[in-house]
């Protein structure tokens, strides 16, 4: 294990006050001068390229950062052991101690130590272990759907693309040219993690030469560069059921991403967003519309006809002297949901002539007159 006296700040080349892009930025920039595909036969270079992984590891990570900082505060990175070996001595006031090897004790940490080993991994895996290479279930994944307003209220099948990681079909997800052979990883001697050493203490991260896999190609897949997965859109029909809303979930078994080594795959879950209708407007179950009359049928009383989100017209009695904003109820025509179906709500607005000519405006004083309206 080789022993580091710099904090992951110093690393990475950024302050404590260091913003994630700032971190995300730093470490790009040092991963590439510093991958062992760029420093072919440097052991220098591949040291410091696991140093900044196990850096950006942490301060990628805002939980993971928060307990670090407060165990660097403490001074956890500062412990060493006494000169010539002498015998333990502790730092930042007591807390924590070293042997005779300044190697770092978790436990004399207490709570915070708990916390702290919990972080790195520490006790999960030890040099030289074997790497679990069993069936695993792929990851779930969620999706945005936009759906018309008719889809949402009737129901219906539709065809959506989703981008998604797929095993690559040029390797089927070895990560090797066809032909070339599969070899154990040098980095790790096949493990699939690397040790990390910091201040004392050492960490199992997985390896970044071979990606955690243990196993390294001869010669990389041309069509995913070695990694096995390729990201694509894969198109899938829905079936949405009648009466979904914005915000509504369904779940597809099975069409999530792919299990690694054989195992089963995940789910894809899919939010609805239901687009904006330029008649009708939803409330629960109940449909809501508005329609324009006249000032006569206003007055007269009228029959106008109505479209419903079945697509049918229904005659809609409008009886006389009725006012602008009066709503009317259509029973049975809004949208089925949980075991029952809404209604359709028809509010009307009276809208007023732009211009009378005179002969109509004496017609009105008249009918003013009549009626005992003033003006």
């Amino acid at each position: 294990m080789t022993t580091s006296t710099k904090d992951f700040y110093q690393l990475l080349g950024v302050p404590e006050s260091a913003g994630q892009d700032a971190i995300k930025k730093a470490y790009r920039k040092l991963a590439k001068k510093h991958h062992p595909d760029a420093n072919h036969g440097d052991p220098k270079a591949t040291e410091r390229f696991k140093e900044i992984g196990e850096a950006y590891g942490v301060l990628s990570d805002e939980e993971k950062r928060k307990q670090y900082d407060q165990m660097r505060k403490l001074g956890a990175f500062g412990f060493r052991g006494t000169p010539g070996g002498s015998g333990p001595r502790t730092g930042a006031g007591g807390l924590g101690s070293t042997d005779g090897g300044g190697a770092f004790s978790f436990d004399d940490l207490g709570g915070l130590g708990d916390i702290f080993s919990s972080i790195f991994d520490r006790g999960r895996r030890g040099p030289g272990a074997e790497r679990s290479q069993g069936p695993g279930r792929g990851r779930d994944v969620e999706y945005q759907v936009e759906i018309s307003f008719e889809t949402a209220v009737k129901g219906g099948k539709i065809s959506i693309s989703v981008p998604i990681t797929e095993e690559c079909a040029t390797c089927s997800g070895s990560g090797a040219r066809p032909g070339s052979k599969i070899e154990s990883c040098s980095e790790c001697q096949g493990t699939g993690t690397v040790s990390f050493g910091q201040g004392g203490f050492t960490v199992n991260r997985p390896c970044p030469a071979c990606l955690g896999r243990g196993k390294v190609p001869e010669s990389a897949c041309p069509s995913c560069a070695g990694s096995g997965s390729v990201r694509q859109a894969r198109t899938v029909q829905v079936t949405v059921p009648a009466g979904a809303e914005t915000g509504s979930k369904l779940r597809l078994s099975g069409q999530g991403e792919r299990g690694a080594a054989g195992g089963e795959p995940g789910d894809l879950i899919l939010t609805f967003q239901v687009k904006t209708d330029r008649f009708f407007r939803r409330e629960g179950a109940d449909i809501h519309v508005t329609i324009p009359i006249n000032v006569a049928q206003a007055l007269l009383g009228s029959k106008v006809r109505v479209r419903t989100v079945d697509g049918r017209h229904v005659v809609l009695k409008i009886p006389p002297g009725t006012q602008s904003g009066t709503r009317f109820r259509i029973r049975g025509q809004g949208v089925e949901s949980k075991g029952r179906r809404g209604d359709q709500f028809v509010e009307v607005k009276v809208e007023m002539p732009d211009t009378i000519p005179e002969e109509g405006k004496e017609r009105i004083r008249e009918f003013a007159a009549l009626s005992g309206l003033r003006y």
